[in-house]
């Protein structure tokens, strides 16, 4: 009969543990028997010794060498026998891997890796080219004259001794003093009628409408979009599995008359009224008044998306489409990122009374609370009027800047860019003349270091009109004069990528 070869002291001569090694014993064990394993000196069904002959044989305790065998053990380099001992296992981990690999490159039968769903395949589909923060990069703000210190001072005062609710969790709809400001703030500067108890603090407004549509819409269910429009809400509707239906854009904003006419039962329309994105128009009250008409005999609603609605330099911000609203049926939705900076990613959503209920659940179903760490002091922010105060410093610097970029583009760009001033926002459309390439253009635009998205990604169905998005709120005024003049070399040179 033949007998399992036995690893003997030969194998083993070359094991050496350190004690003033930084490495714990049992490790350096482990590591010298799998070694000896992987090459060969310890061969497979080979028979270690007993536990107590190797710690007499090394010198130290038996569970030493206990705590190798069973790291070993755990990751298949050796296999334990009932009453027999531990031997080498027959198959090592490493030709599992190796032997897995040959089959999947085609050397043996195998099915390849599940990859992702239809759903996600759709999902990724919607994601545009990043947008590198650099002039004119749209929808970022000014942030070397934010506030920091104050910010610092309140993040500092409500978490040097934090009390334990904001430790273990939170409130679904998240930090009631912050729920209460924001009520009272949107109340005061946009005419939003809610109660405290109507506002849900969100990451933004991909997750706002992530939430909506949970609670609102069915796979299937048809939903207007604004064409063109912001394209981040594309990828939450693919998500959710609903029909999108662009609905075009005038100078009065989404044409409600279109929307009846290819989507008449739709359950939701997304519409930016007060300051469409990326066209800039405000949409009139008639065509608000439409709207909400609309949804009442389709019994759907309207997520009104008021990104950046502070920033209006003719007037006063104009009243929201929440406050027209008599049937509960429009959700408001707004971001600190544009006010503040983008890394808090923190916004709101008011919803109707007769939806609160439904919204907590759901949210405590899939989101359990927003994180705590920067609502209290944000509260605060508001409170003490901070937040107010950085608007009105931050609106008359951005009027400034878009008055620099107009007259930088005048001198530069005449003829072959068309800008014109706008009344509200961070951003300026350029318009080009029919027939020119607007993504090409943006692609030389990159090489030249200036960040000027093409219009057409922001059309879904219709036919685009060519232009270029220019945000100037987070350029220095510096830097606005130059960044133009290497925009005008875009339109000059032939570089293709």
């Amino acid at each position: 009969m033949a007998r399992t070869p036995r690893a003997g002291p030969l194998h083993l001569a070359s094991i050496a543990l350190d004690p003033e090694a930084g490495e714990p014993l049992h490790r350096q064990l482990y590591f010298a028997l799998r070694e000896a394993i992987l090459e060969g000196r310890l061969r497979p069904a080979a028979r270690l010794p007993s536990s107590r002959a190797l710690a007499a044989d090394l010198g130290v305790s038996r569970n030493t060498v206990l705590a190798a065998f069973e790291q070993l053990l755990a990751e298949g380099y050796i296999e334990g026998r009932v009453g027999a001992g531990s031997y080498v296992s027959q198959l090592l981990p490493e030709d599992a891997l190796n032997a897995r690999a040959a089959v999947v490159a085609g050397t043996g039968v195998s099915r390849p890796p599940p990859g992702p769903s239809r759903r996600g395949v759709r999902l990724a589909a919607t994601v545009g080219s990043t947008i590198r923060p650099r002039a004119f990069a749209p929808g970022l703000p000014e942030l070397a004259q934010f506030p920091f210190e104050e910010w610092a001072r309140l993040l500092q005062r409500h978490w040097r001794a934090p009390p334990s609710r904001f430790l273990i969790g939170g409130d679904p709809a998240g930090h009631a003093p912050l729920r209460a400001a924001l009520a009272a703030h949107l109340g005061a500067a946009r005419a939003v009628r809610c109660a405290p108890e109507q506002v849900f603090v969100v990451s933004g407004a991909q997750q706002a409408l992530d939430l909506a549509t949970r609670v609102l819409l069915d796979p299937g269910d048809a939903v207007w979009v604004e064409d063109p429009g912001y394209p981040g809400l594309l990828g939450v509707l693919a998500a959710a599995g609903v029909t999108i239906v662009p609905v075009g854009v005038d100078g009065e904003g989404l044409m409600v008359a279109e929307g009846r006419t290819i989507g008449r039962r739709a359950r939701m329309a997304c519409v930016s009224p007060s300051h469409q994105f990326p066209l800039g128009v405000t949409m009139s009250l008639a065509r608000r008044l439409e709207l909400l008409d609309w949804a009442r005999e389709a019994d759907a609603f309207v997520l009104e998306d008021d990104y950046d609605s502070e920033y209006r330099y003719a007037g006063r911000p104009l009243a929201a489409l929440q406050g027209l609203d008599a049937d509960g049926r429009v959700l408001y939705v707004g971001t600190m990122s544009k006010v503040m900076f983008p890394g808090l990613r923190l916004g709101y959503m008011v919803v109707p009374p007769h939806l609160v209920d439904a919204f907590l659940a759901v949210r405590r179903a899939t989101d359990t609370h927003p994180s705590t760490l920067a609502q209290p002091a944000l509260a605060e922010f508001i409170e003490d009027g901070s937040l107010s105060a950085h608007i009105r410093r931050t609106r008359a610097l951005y009027a400034r800047r878009q008055e620099l970029l107009l007259e930088s583009a005048a001198r530069h760009l005449d003829g072959r860019l068309h800008l014109a001033p706008s009344a509200a926002g961070m951003h300026l459309v350029g318009r080009l003349a029919e027939g020119v390439d607007d993504r090409a253009l943006a692609r030389r635009a990159r090489h030249h270091e200036v960040e000027a998205p093409a219009m057409s990604g922001y059309y879904h169905g219709h036919a685009p009109s060519p232009g270029l998005l220019l945000g100037y709120a987070g350029v220095p005024d510096r830097e606005i004069e130059r960044a133009v003049e290497r925009l005008a070399k875009a339109f000059a040179d032939r570089i293709v990528d």
